[in-house]
Protein backbone atom coordinates (compact mmCIF):
# COMPACT_ATOMS: atom_id res chain seq x y z
CA UNK A 1 0.00 0.00 0.00
CA UNK A 2 1.82 2.48 -1.15
CA UNK A 3 1.04 6.66 -0.02
CA UNK A 4 2.06 10.45 -0.96
CA UNK A 5 4.31 9.74 1.45
CA UNK A 6 6.51 7.04 -0.96
CA UNK A 7 7.70 6.91 -4.17
CA UNK A 8 7.08 2.96 -6.05
CA UNK A 9 10.35 0.85 -5.94
CA UNK A 10 11.97 0.92 -9.33
CA UNK A 11 14.93 -1.93 -8.86
CA UNK A 12 16.92 -3.61 -6.22
CA UNK A 13 20.37 -2.56 -5.80
CA UNK A 14 22.63 -0.04 -3.97
CA UNK A 15 21.56 2.56 -6.99
CA UNK A 16 17.74 2.24 -6.38
CA UNK A 17 16.25 5.66 -5.66
CA UNK A 18 16.21 6.37 -1.94
CA UNK A 19 12.66 6.66 -0.96
CA UNK A 20 11.90 9.32 2.25
CA UNK A 21 9.00 8.85 4.78
CA UNK A 22 8.29 11.43 7.24
CA UNK A 23 6.58 9.18 10.55
CA UNK A 24 5.83 11.82 12.25
CA UNK A 25 2.85 12.50 9.85
CA UNK A 26 1.04 9.15 8.62
CA UNK A 27 -1.96 9.37 7.20
CA UNK A 28 -4.86 7.52 8.94
CA UNK A 29 -4.48 4.21 6.56
CA UNK A 30 -0.53 4.27 7.45
CA UNK A 31 -1.36 4.45 11.30
CA UNK A 32 -5.00 1.55 11.03
CA UNK A 33 -2.12 -0.33 8.68
CA UNK A 34 0.60 -0.14 11.19
CA UNK A 35 -1.70 -0.98 14.18
CA UNK A 36 -3.40 -4.05 12.29
CA UNK A 37 0.60 -5.16 11.47
CA UNK A 38 1.44 -4.60 15.36
CA UNK A 39 -1.33 -7.06 16.63
CA UNK A 40 -1.14 -9.58 13.77
CA UNK A 41 2.88 -9.83 14.37
CA UNK A 42 2.04 -9.95 18.20
CA UNK A 43 -0.13 -13.17 17.41
CA UNK A 44 1.95 -14.48 15.50
CA UNK A 45 4.43 -14.34 18.05
CA UNK A 46 2.04 -15.87 20.69
CA UNK A 47 0.56 -18.76 18.71
CA UNK A 48 1.70 -22.26 18.67
CA UNK A 49 3.51 -23.00 15.39
CA UNK A 50 2.39 -25.89 12.65
CA UNK A 51 -1.42 -24.79 13.60
CA UNK A 52 -3.80 -23.40 10.95
CA UNK A 53 -4.41 -20.38 12.97
CA UNK A 54 -0.36 -20.00 12.52
CA UNK A 55 -0.71 -20.40 9.12
CA UNK A 56 -3.17 -17.70 8.35
CA UNK A 57 -1.56 -15.35 10.84
CA UNK A 58 1.64 -15.93 8.66
CA UNK A 59 -0.49 -15.47 5.26
CA UNK A 60 -2.21 -12.22 6.74
CA UNK A 61 1.30 -10.10 7.51
CA UNK A 62 2.79 -11.74 4.50
CA UNK A 63 0.57 -12.01 1.70
CA UNK A 64 2.92 -12.36 -1.05
CA UNK A 65 4.14 -15.70 0.20
CA UNK A 66 5.40 -18.39 -1.77
CA UNK A 67 4.49 -22.41 -1.73
CA UNK A 68 6.60 -24.14 0.76
CA UNK A 69 8.08 -21.23 2.33
CA UNK A 70 8.20 -21.16 6.09
CA UNK A 71 8.64 -18.05 8.50
CA UNK A 72 9.80 -18.81 12.26
CA UNK A 73 9.03 -17.06 15.25
CA UNK A 74 9.36 -14.80 17.31
CA UNK A 75 9.80 -12.69 14.24
CA UNK A 76 9.87 -8.56 14.53
CA UNK A 77 9.92 -5.61 12.21
CA UNK A 78 8.04 -2.79 10.55
CA UNK A 79 5.77 -2.82 7.05
CA UNK A 80 5.46 -6.26 6.43
CA UNK A 81 3.65 -5.83 3.49
CA UNK A 82 6.09 -4.40 1.61
CA UNK A 83 8.26 -8.34 1.93
CA UNK A 84 7.74 -10.38 -0.85
CA UNK A 85 8.62 -13.94 0.10
CA UNK A 86 9.33 -16.58 -2.98
CA UNK A 87 8.72 -20.20 -3.09
CA UNK A 88 10.65 -22.78 -0.55
CA UNK A 89 12.19 -19.99 1.64
CA UNK A 90 13.35 -20.38 5.19
CA UNK A 91 13.41 -18.12 7.88
CA UNK A 92 14.78 -18.86 11.08
CA UNK A 93 13.71 -17.31 14.74
CA UNK A 94 14.54 -14.31 15.36
CA UNK A 95 14.41 -12.51 11.97
CA UNK A 96 14.37 -8.97 11.96
CA UNK A 97 12.87 -6.97 9.16
CA UNK A 98 12.62 -3.50 8.70
CA UNK A 99 10.37 -3.29 5.31
CA UNK A 100 9.72 0.02 4.32
CA UNK A 101 12.07 0.46 1.21
CA UNK A 102 11.17 -3.05 0.27
CA UNK A 103 12.73 -6.66 0.97
CA UNK A 104 12.15 -9.52 -1.90
CA UNK A 105 13.78 -12.73 -0.73
CA UNK A 106 13.60 -15.36 -3.52
CA UNK A 107 12.96 -18.74 -3.99
CA UNK A 108 14.75 -21.54 -2.15
CA UNK A 109 16.96 -18.84 0.03
CA UNK A 110 17.32 -19.57 3.34
CA UNK A 111 17.88 -16.67 6.17
CA UNK A 112 19.13 -18.02 9.31
CA UNK A 113 18.75 -17.35 12.88
CA UNK A 114 18.81 -13.60 14.38
CA UNK A 115 19.51 -11.72 10.65
CA UNK A 116 18.56 -8.26 10.14
CA UNK A 117 16.84 -7.13 7.41
CA UNK A 118 17.42 -3.51 7.03
CA UNK A 119 15.69 -1.70 4.20
CA UNK A 120 15.29 1.64 6.34
CA UNK A 121 17.42 4.12 8.19
CA UNK A 122 16.86 7.84 9.71
CA UNK A 123 18.00 10.79 8.40
CA UNK A 124 20.81 12.28 9.94
CA UNK A 125 19.30 15.80 10.10
CA UNK A 126 15.19 14.91 10.11
CA UNK A 127 15.09 11.70 12.57
CA UNK A 128 11.24 11.18 11.90
CA UNK A 129 12.28 11.26 8.32
CA UNK A 130 13.46 7.45 7.42
CA UNK A 131 15.23 6.95 4.17
CA UNK A 132 15.05 3.78 2.02
CA UNK A 133 16.27 1.21 -0.46
CA UNK A 134 14.86 -2.23 -1.22
CA UNK A 135 17.01 -4.95 -0.06
CA UNK A 136 16.86 -7.82 -2.54
CA UNK A 137 18.42 -11.35 -1.16
CA UNK A 138 18.25 -13.30 -4.26
CA UNK A 139 17.52 -17.34 -5.48
CA UNK A 140 19.31 -19.82 -3.45
CA UNK A 141 21.01 -17.09 -1.46
CA UNK A 142 22.22 -17.92 2.42
CA UNK A 143 22.40 -15.59 5.04
CA UNK A 144 24.07 -16.93 7.85
CA UNK A 145 23.30 -16.61 11.60
CA UNK A 146 23.20 -12.94 13.12
CA UNK A 147 24.23 -11.28 9.89
CA UNK A 148 23.01 -7.85 8.62
CA UNK A 149 21.92 -6.90 5.46
CA UNK A 150 22.06 -3.21 5.02
CA UNK A 151 19.65 -1.12 2.84
CA UNK A 152 20.58 -0.84 -1.04
CA UNK A 153 21.96 -4.66 -1.03
CA UNK A 154 21.30 -7.07 -3.09
CA UNK A 155 22.54 -10.99 -2.23
CA UNK A 156 23.46 -12.67 -5.86
CA UNK A 157 22.03 -15.88 -6.67
CA UNK A 158 23.67 -18.86 -4.92
CA UNK A 159 25.65 -16.20 -2.61
CA UNK A 160 26.40 -17.06 1.35
CA UNK A 161 26.87 -14.41 3.83
CA UNK A 162 29.03 -15.79 6.60
CA UNK A 163 27.44 -15.48 9.95
CA UNK A 164 28.10 -12.11 12.03
CA UNK A 165 28.42 -10.45 9.20
CA UNK A 166 27.62 -6.71 8.41
CA UNK A 167 26.83 -6.56 4.56
CA UNK A 168 27.29 -2.69 2.84
CA UNK A 169 27.30 -3.33 -0.36
CA UNK A 170 26.06 -5.68 -3.11
CA UNK A 171 27.38 -9.41 -2.91
CA UNK A 172 27.55 -11.10 -6.55
CA UNK A 173 26.65 -14.61 -7.07
CA UNK A 174 27.76 -17.24 -6.33
CA UNK A 175 30.23 -15.52 -4.18
CA UNK A 176 31.03 -16.18 -0.05
CA UNK A 177 31.22 -12.85 1.71
CA UNK A 178 32.08 -12.64 5.77
CA UNK A 179 33.11 -9.88 8.48
CA UNK A 180 32.56 -6.45 8.99
CA UNK A 181 32.12 -5.01 6.92
CA UNK A 182 31.40 -8.44 4.44
CA UNK A 183 34.32 -8.94 1.89
CA UNK A 184 34.77 -11.53 -0.80
CA UNK A 185 36.21 -14.35 0.80
CA UNK A 186 35.93 -16.49 -2.55
CA UNK A 187 33.71 -17.58 -5.39
CA UNK A 188 31.43 -20.88 -5.34
CA UNK A 189 31.86 -23.17 -8.79
CA UNK A 190 28.84 -24.90 -9.53
CA UNK A 191 29.54 -28.52 -10.83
Amino acid sequence: MDTENEMRMESHSENAPEIRIDCAHPTPEEAELSRRQMQTLFRLNHTMPATEEFDALLRELFPAMGEGSRVATPLNGVRFHKVRIGKNVVIMPGCLMMSAGGITIEDEAMVAANVQLISNNHDLEERMIITCKPVRICRRAWIGAGSTILPGVTVGENAVVGAGSIVTKDVEADTIVAGNPARVIRKISRT
